[in-house]
């Protein structure tokens, strides 16, 4: 798979959705971190919901992007409201820390600005379950960033929205439903290493590892039981995942 251009590189927080009726959004906390071919994405309403169905109104996801420097995909593989399809935009750079994105049919406008700590190495690992449940995850770099994206234990059928699923489920599996983890946070930077900032899950907090864990040696960091809901066996390293179709092909 082609690699992402490196223009797009590291972390953008967004700080403006206009929609195309003049709605504006500045308060969600957005973040998007992009590698060379994985991107994860994380939108918390503000104040952060606490009850279940408020904490539907969560989103993100992860998966491999393709990626001109006029046209940009995310092609969602792990993502917090199952089924919400592939994503795609015009990108306009107004500088090399401000991109614009905008909908093809110009029905929103969203401005991103790129974290400065967030300029520097990138790197990215994929992870399956290491039993036969065929979970996914992805860990993330960029500069003094990571994302650590992972599926729900519990698989959803297609055909019905999280919402829908709470509403019918009810608190007794409100839990599982809403454990697609999507965890950002800082390297090193923080009040500790590889502290949690932001995550769709509440307990999700303090570091993402329990042991200590150097960027600095990717291929050998301590990822089986990551996350607050590992697989019965762990993760284990796997190849990026494929396009096979291609959704749409990006113009060069």
């Amino acid at each position: 798979m082609k690699a992402v251009p490196e223009v797009y590189h590291g972390v953008w927080q967004r700080t403006l959705l206009r929609m195309s009726d003049g709605t504006e959004d500045t308060t969600t906390r957005v973040f998007w971190l992009q590698s060379a071919h994985l991107h994860a994405d994380l939108r918390i309403p503000d104040p952060a919901p606490k009850r279940p169905l408020e904490r539907a109104a969560q989103a993100g996801f992860a998966g491999l992007t393709e990626a001109s420097l006029g046209r940009c995909q995310w092609h969602r593989i792990i993502d917090f409201h199952p089924d919400s399809g592939t994503d795609i935009g015009n990108m306009q750079f107004v500088s090399s820390e401000e991109v614009h994105e905008s909908a093809l049919d110009d029905s929103y406008l969203e401005i991103w600005q790129r974290l400065p700590a967030s300029r520097g190495p990138v790197a990215e690992l994929w992870l399956q379950s290491a039993d036969t449940s065929g979970r996914q995850a992805c860990l993330l770099r960029a500069g003094d960033y990571f994302f650590f994206a992972a599926d729900r234990p519990q698989r959803l059928a297609p055909g019905r929205s999280l919402l829908a699923y709470l509403q019918h489920e009810g608190a007794r599996n409100a839990e599982h439903l809403l454990g697609c983890e999507l965890t950002f946070g800082r390297i090193s930077g923080a009040e500790q290493p590889w502290q949690i900032l932001f995550s769709t899950l509440p307990a999700a907090s303090g570091s993402l590892f329990s042991v200590p864990a150097d960027a600095a040696h990717w291929d050998a960091l301590p990822v089986a039981w990551l996350g607050v809901n590992p697989p019965e066996h762990g993760w284990r390293p796997a190849p990026l995942p494929s396009l096979q179709p291609l959704t749409e092909e990006i113009p060069v």
